[in-house]
């Protein structure tokens, strides 16, 4: 018979970081979805749309961008099923996160609302909203289409 010791470990603290995020060069996206509108930001010089939305463009590196408003049309791509949940959301019931597919190209990752499990299919369609969280922050999410 084999004998197998553990090897010796001790265990960390609980680590909790809390940042406050600067947010003026994407200003217009954050106020964009208080009103409902989900923006991205297109590159004058090679026209790339980028969501989030980024500052400088990636690929030609310039600031000469642009905001643009989005469509709420989505295809799901991929989704899965969270049930073990981090540490954070330990408050929230098991949830849905998907990437789905805008007409625009873009493709955005973002929780699914407001569909039974058994629904939930690659390819079908969705509909990105703004919304305003319980803490009063703005994000967006996918659900049925409207």
């Amino acid at each position: 018979m084999i004998n197998v010791t553990a090897a010796p470990s001790i265990k960390s603290r609980e680590i909790r970081v809390v940042q406050d995020i600067p947010i003026s060069k994407t200003l217009p996206f954050w106020e964009g979805l208080k009103q409902g509108k989900i923006r991205a930001t297109k590159c004058k010089g090679c026209g790339k749309i980028y969501f989030p939305p980024v500052a400088d463009c990636p690929q030609c590196l310039t600031s000469n961008m642009e905001w643009v408003d989005l469509g709420n049309e989505a295809t799901i791509e991929t989704f899965t099923h969270v049930v073990v949940r981090p540490t954070t959301f330990q408050h929230e019931k098991p949830y849905t996160v998907a990437i789905g597919r805008l007409k625009e190209g873009v493709r955005v990752l973002a929780w699914l609302t407001g569909f039974k499990h058994s629904e939930i299919k690659v390819g079908m369609k969705a509909t990105l909203v703004a919304k305003i969280t319980s803490e009063g922050n703005p994000t967006y999410e996918f659900t049925r289409l409207e």
